[in-house]
């Protein structure tokens, strides 16, 4: 369980860290692109075994790591057009909403099984999801950034979902820390790539905010990953409820967090999320426990 908190704090903390972009002028952006190279850096520190990078590339998970870069910076980036467009709540939900699809992979492909009560929880869970992200502003925008969304639902699914999947297929322990530095690395190569084309159009400007940002965002996000890795390892445990926890747990904290540092106002229903996510994470808990009973 500890992994598993770990997991939650360094992903709360993301939320922090993208909230205090904005108060400080940070580009999103070029803090993106330096933070998965500082988490790529930590993930090569916190590796144990020799490194070489002839042999990382005949490791089965590498090309899965490669992907799972692309998507990375692919889904952040979809993330902040959401943000922007829709709103921090619009993209908070379909973000955590996709813990549908790791539960659904575990059930299907692991052929997990789900008592009563962690049924109950997941379901309680998407609605804490609901209630705690919603906002009482209407939103305005375009039609097609309605489609902002699904894909950020999608895309964060197929990310927890290849996460498990290399977790359990293709990776011994030790090596979480250098497949957490492969995925982070190839996400900040790929972004090192964007906007090096950009540049072609648009002059970059160093700015040293951007790099103290990354910094501060990379060291939680690599962390959230390995830890996640760690929780998901557990031998008791199944993935749906190890995702149900972590997904609606992290809303949970992230919240409670913005109304202790920046004094964020919340609404009927919001408090009634929070409730629903505590009441979801014990009935998913206790219904575990009584699996692992029977």
């Amino acid at each position: 369980m500890i992994h598993l908190a770990l997991s939650i704090l360094f992903s709360s903390l993301i939320f922090v860290v993208f909230k205090l972009y904005a108060k400080f002028g940070v580009q999103t952006l070029f803090a993106i692109i330096v933070n998965y190279f500082v988490a790529c850096s930590v993930g090569l520190f916190n590796y144990s075994g020799p490194i070489t990078l002839v042999d990382v590339p005949q490791k089965s998970w590498f090309w899965g790591s490669l992907s799972l870069g692309l998507l990375f910076i692919l889904i952040f980036n979809l993330m902040a057009a959401t943000s922007q467009k829709l709103g921090v709540s619009v993209a908070s939900v379909a973000t955590k909403m996709s813990l549908t699809i790791p539960v659904l992979f575990g059930v299907f492909f692991y052929k997990e099984i789900l008592g009563i009560l962690e049924i109950i929880g997941i379901i309680l869970a998407l609605l804490a999801v609901y209630f705690a992200s919603l906002k009482e502003q209407k939103i305005k925008a375009n039609k097609w950034a309605f489609a902002l969304p699904v894909l950020v639902f999608l895309g964060s699914g197929v990310i927890d979902t290849s996460i498990k999947y290399f977790q359990d297929a293709h990776m011994p322990e030790e090596e979480y820390a250098l497949f957490s530095a492969t995925v982070f690395g190839s996400a900040g190569l790929i972004g090192l790539f964007y906007i090096g084309l950009k540049s072609t159009k648009v002059p970059l400007k160093f700015n040293f905010k951007n790099i103290i940002g990354g910094i501060c965002l990379g060291i939680p996000n690599y962390f959230s990953i390995f830890y996640l890795l760690k929780a998901l390892q557990h031998p008791t445990w199944n993935s749906a409820s190890v995702f149900t926890i972590n997904n609606v747990a992290i809303v949970m904290f992230s919240t409670l967090l913005g109304i202790i540092l920046f004094k964020e106002r919340l609404t009927p229903k919001n408090w009634l999320g929070i409730v629903l996510a505590v009441c979801s994470i014990i009935m998913v808990a206790f219904g575990q426990h009584l699996t692992m009973l029977i």
